[in-house]
């Protein structure tokens, strides 16, 4: 039998049958079709984000299968020859233009639509033909420039008179010792090219120092690390009679949940009207998931790395970069494959073969007990695993969503590639960029994720509540000292939904409906329980705390407006600041209503040796547990499936048989 195999090779392709599915191939390619018809393309017009216009909220919510709908693209088009933007919004389904706007990317706040793949190439030449940077590379006795990589990094925002309202990209020089060698191993250090892409020119370039290119190779394939290990023994997973779900297009069920699965160039995986089925009714958790934006601030002062804060959503698009997954590799068992379509350059549908997987995982333990005496009754967990990687330059980032037998929804983000790396003289110390190599350093930095959670716990009247564990003082409340309890306060306004984690309380919030009561007479309700890291290390005033104000703050909770879908904003590139900081100000009201929670996670990275020449997977995530929203456990009536199993070693009475023993 064979062990692992795709179960479907994708659904990408087929006829859009949802007003929820992804854009197809067919609809991409209209898009683009009626922005020509109506004379609104030239020979420079380029496309940095071709999107999906989400469906109406209220209209979707009274959807019935075979109702008539209307599915519309919104398209960012930049004319490459001036700098002029605009945002054109398509109706595919009636071939209608029905908008075009201009966006005002030359003034304050600025904002600048995201990077072409062609601009990566465009930078490099231009770096490659400028005097100055050749001069400063002769003088560091570099000559072989056929070997230098100009690596393309969004420039963040400074204010700087040469540079505002243009459109910027930086570029930091690494070499390659022969062709195929990792260029981040080889950092040119102090050598900045500033350039404006429109004009086509630099800027200008700073040069900074005399800091050997470290000579190490930092590769990490089979052919530079020697033979694999032969130690570890194959595992073998396989599911005789096939895996536990179904899929109906873009529709998936799975034991009780039941979910749309959605994908974009900008937030890659979206998930859409997930439940829980509890008897005979299938109970609303979330009507949209998604992690829409990321934030990489560095914590160097150097004049090489200061400015660096990638918004890789926002200014690179994680979805247009997702990686093609492999069986085997990325995901192992029996797996169904769903395709990803995004715009190219020029608006043509690309497609990402194998862009998401989904798969079943088995999870140990989900519940035992053992009365002595008695029989010992236990159950396994299984989970079943949605995910999409993404490359974003020298990192790689993969979403993985997991949905539990007993309710629980778990994110987790997995960050692995290579750290970003500078040079140093060997043995200097640091306090912002620890030596990884000999003569090479990686700054501090983090990675701060933000998930968009629309909630719709039983329906979309919610209201989200602080909890968090109180102690009682010894008195005659508490007079032997061990009693606490806790508190849960609601939240009712912005101004008092803006906040952080706190572990030494155990601060987490409750997502409840007022509306409808549990068999306790409280309210039903989902567990969001961070695993909180720092939040955004940069101070106050800073560029980058303006840009990511979002990332200040481990949540945010505002009531749902579909114009409010990116935390820091639609065009972060170079823009001074928008997004949920902004938007807050408003002050509206969070109570009974349909709610939006934000909520941001992430590890803060001090590289150290182990993470170098490829950095092992950094994990980070959140829970959101069903609290009171079932009546009990809903996974009392698993299978024993001890008796499919057997030990290699042990002969003892309990092997086989039943997981009651």
């Amino acid at each position: 039998m064979t062990i692992q195999h795709e179960l479907h090779a994708s659904a990408g392709a087929a006829a859009v049958g949802h007003p929820l599915d992804p854009l197809g191939p067919q609809e991409i390619s209209a898009a683009r079709q009626v922005l020509a018809d109506a004379g609104k393309l030239l020979e420079t017009s380029r496309f940095p984000q071709v999107l999906p216009v989400e469906p109406d909220k209220a209209a979707m919510l009274a959807y019935q299968p075979g109702d008539a709908f209307e599915r519309r693209v919104i398209l960012t088009v930049l004319d490459t020859a001036t700098g002029d933007a605009a945002e054109a919004v398509v109706s595919v389904t009636g071939s209608a233009l029905l908008s075009w706007t201009p966006l005002n990317n030359r003034d304050d706040p600025y904002g600048q639509p995201q990077y072409l793949f062609e601009e990566y190439d465009l930078a490099a030449e231009i770096v490659k033909a400028d005097p100055q940077w050749q001069a400063a590379m002769a003088r560091r006795g570099l000559d072989d420039l056929e070997n230098a990589f100009a690596a393309p990094l969004a420039p963040g925002s400074f204010g700087r008179a040469d540079e505002v309202g243009r459109r910027v990209i930086r570029s930091l020089t690494f070499m390659r010792n022969f062709a195929g060698d990792s260029p981040w191993a080889h950092p040119v250090e102090g050598l900045i090219v500033h350039i404006d892409l429109t004009e086509k020119r630099v800027i200008r370039v700073d040069d900074d120092g005399d800091v050997p290119v470290p000579a190490a190779e930092g590769n990490y394939t089979p052919e530079f690390t020697g033979p694999a290990r032969t130690t570890l023994k194959p595992i073998e997973i396989t599911q005789p009679e096939g895996p536990s779900f179904q899929v109906d297009g873009n529709h998936v069920t799975w034991e009780n949940w039941k979910l749309r699965v959605g994908f974009n160039a900008k937030e890659g995986l979206v998930l859409n009207n997930i439940t829980f089925r509890d008897g005979d009714e299938d109970r609303s958790v979330l009507y949209r998931a998604s992690v829409p934006e990321m934030v990489v601030p560095y914590g160097d002062t150097s004049n090489t790395r200061f400015w660096i804060s990638y918004f890789d959503a926002g200014e690179y698009l994680l979805g247009k970069n997702a990686n093609s997954l492999k069986l085997g590799c990325d995901c192992l068992g029996v797996i169904h494959y769903f395709d990803g379509f995004v715009a190219d350059d020029h608006g043509h549908p690309v497609k990402i073969p194998q862009a998401i997987c989904m798969h079943e995982e088995d999870y140990g333990i989900l519940w035992k007990h053992t009365e002595p005496g008695e029989e010992s009754v236990v159950r396994r967990s299984r989970r079943l695993v949605i995910s999409y990687f993404s490359t974003i330059g020298n990192y790689d980032y993969g979403f993985f969503w997991y949905f539990y037998l007993d309710g629980t929804i778990q994110v987790e983000a997995k960050a692995t590639g290579i750290v970003f790396a500078g040079a140093t003289i060997p043995g200097v110390p640091n306090r912002h960029a620890p030596e990884v190599s000999p003569g090479l350093i990686a700054p501090v930095h983090q990675h701060l994720f933000c998930a968009r959670l629309d909630m719709a716990v039983d329906g979309n009247a919610n209201t989200v509540q602080e909890a968090e564990m109180v102690g009682i003082p010894m008195g005659p409340k508490n007079p032997y000292g061990n009693a606490f309890t806790y508190r849960k306060t609601p939240l009712v306004r912005e101004s008092e939904a803006a906040r952080m984690a706190d572990t030494s309380v155990g601060r987490s919030w409750y997502i409840t409906n007022p509306n409808r009561l549990n068999h306790v007479g409280q309210p039903t309700s989902y567990h969001l329980i961070p695993q909180p890291g720092p939040a955004l290390m940069a101070q106050p005033g800073s560029s980058v705390a303006s840009r990511a104000a979002f990332a200040t703050k481990h949540l945010w909770v505002t009531p749902f407006d579909p114009a409010e879908r990116f935390p820091a904003g639609d065009y972060p590139n170079q823009h001074t600041g928008d997004g949920l900081a902004k938007w807050t100000q408003a002050d509206r009201s969070l109570e009974n209503t349909d709610v939006v929670l934000w909520h941001v996670f992430g590890p803060t990275h001090v590289p150290r040796t182990e993470d170098w020449p490829i950095m092992p997977v950094d994990y980070s995530g959140f829970m959101l547990k069903p609290n009171g929203f079932l009546d009990r456990n809903p996974a009392l009536d698993l299978p024993d499936g001890a008796a499919k199993h057997h030990s290699t070693t042990s002969t003892t009475e309990n092997d086989g048989g039943s997981c009651c023993h």
